[in-house]
């Protein structure tokens, strides 16, 4: 569950939002200010994105209204369909457009024809290094009724949260290719590692480890990558002495991967770089049961910023426009962004009606080995969180 820590404060009434009026300690009146309306910019994106956050924002404004939140949503129509169009996958004022806002849901990016490179550096980077997202938070459980692939994993017992560093590492822009084309042809990725990158990424898993089961394990790969894999186990030892009831151990990714689909339930928080921190993320989701329940939340834990929360699992293209979407990611998302917007009662509300739904092959979706439509989950869900 993604910590409040960034949740706006509420603020002045806004203009056409009336005080009410009430009387205490001698009959002096006492203004009640009514919250002001959280606005979450919406993305839908390509392909099954805007049917998953559809169905979120179906089931949110339900259980809104349930609990008197006042929310408001903002479209953006930026995706693969407007760069096509337009060259340009979101618009030049676009960050500054976000930046008015709450936090934002996406659904996913990505379509045949657009190369994966201008999706992601077109839209979702931008996005995370201007707002300062440095953190990408993953949680993964075994739910009743989600078959895992992995004999004897039992719902309950496989509980963790992979917490990868979201901004540096081995996504950089530094870089490039020579001689294009000729058999000399070459190509030149840096990967950076800041003091600050990674200690902050540290810090915030070692809080996480802290609240959970005191257990933090980093991944690693310092037998190979001789200069920012030794640095980054220098720093994240040093931040974790600074927890003394939190048990670090640093593991090799290679390893820990290979032990994430032996002995999943031993792992608590996993603290990676951002290239590993995607790879382990992956893994962990298929471990229960596939990425179509899989959320994220890319952070700025000051609250300086607005957050992004989406489902992982891209913009499935081959089942787009078909209905049969499982939007449990997407719905997962959006307890994770009420969660951090400090609605944690409303959070709990969606995620126990989450549990429920996959219980029942009826309200599951067919990649899940159930037969419910996307409309149906929506629908059952939609009647969870009402009552």
């Amino acid at each position: 569950m993604v910590e409040p820590g960034g949740a706006p404060a509420p603020s002045e009434s806004r203009p056409g939002e009336e005080g009410r009026t009430s009387t205490a300690g001698g009959g002096s009146a006492i203004l009640a200010r009514v919250p002001r309306t959280q606005q979450i910019g919406v993305i839908g994106g390509d392909g099954i994105g805007p049917e998953v956050v559809g169905a979120a924002r179906e089931v949110v404004d339900v259980l809104a209204r349930a609990h008197s939140l006042s929310l408001e949503w903002v479209e953006h129509d930026w995706s693969c369909r407007r760069y096509a169009e337009t060259g340009a996958m979101m618009p030049d004022d676009a960050l500054g457009t976000l930046a008015e806002h709450d936090a934002i849901l996406l659904g996913a990016v990505g379509w045949p024809g657009v190369p994966d490179h201008v999706s992601l550096w077109g839209l979702l980077i931008p996005i995370r290094r201007a707002f300062r997202q440095y953190v990408n938070q993953r949680p993964m459980s075994v739910f009743e009724g989600v078959p895992s692939p992995l004999v004897g994993a039992r719902p309950g017992e496989i509980d963790l949260v992979v917490v990868r560093e979201n901004v540096e590492g081995e996504y950089s822009e530094i870089g490039g290719r020579m001689h294009r084309g000729l058999p000399e042809e070459m190509a030149v990725q840096e990967s950076v590692f800041t003091r600050l990158g990674v200690s902050r990424i540290a810090d915030h898993a070692l809080e996480l480890a802290d609240q959970r089961r005191g257990l933090l394990t980093s991944a690693t790969k310092s037998n190979g990558i001789i200069h920012t894999m030794p640095f980054w186990d220098e720093v994240v030892a040093e931040r974790a002495a600074e927890h003394p009831d939190v048990t670090l151990e640093s593991e090799l990714v290679d390893a820990l991967a290979a032990k994430l689909v032996l002995q999943p339930q031993h792992y608590d928080v996993i603290v990676a770089s951002n290239l590993l921190g995607d790879i382990l993320s992956d893994l962990t989701a298929a471990v229960a049961g596939g990425i179509g329940i899989a959320p994220s939340a890319n952070l700025d834990p000051t609250g300086e910023h607005p957050s992004m929360f989406e489902p992982v699992h891209g913009s499935a293209p081959d089942i787009a426009g078909k209905g049969v979407a499982n939007p449990v990611g997407a719905l997962w998302s959006a307890v994770m962004l009420l969660d951090h917007l400090g609605h944690a009662e409303a959070a709990g509300v969606l995620m126990e009606a989450i549990r429920t739904s996959l219980r029942d092959p009826a309200t599951r979706t067919r990649d899940l080995g159930g037969t419910a439509s996307t409309a149906d989950v929506t629908a059952a869900l939609c009647r969870l969180v009402g009552a």
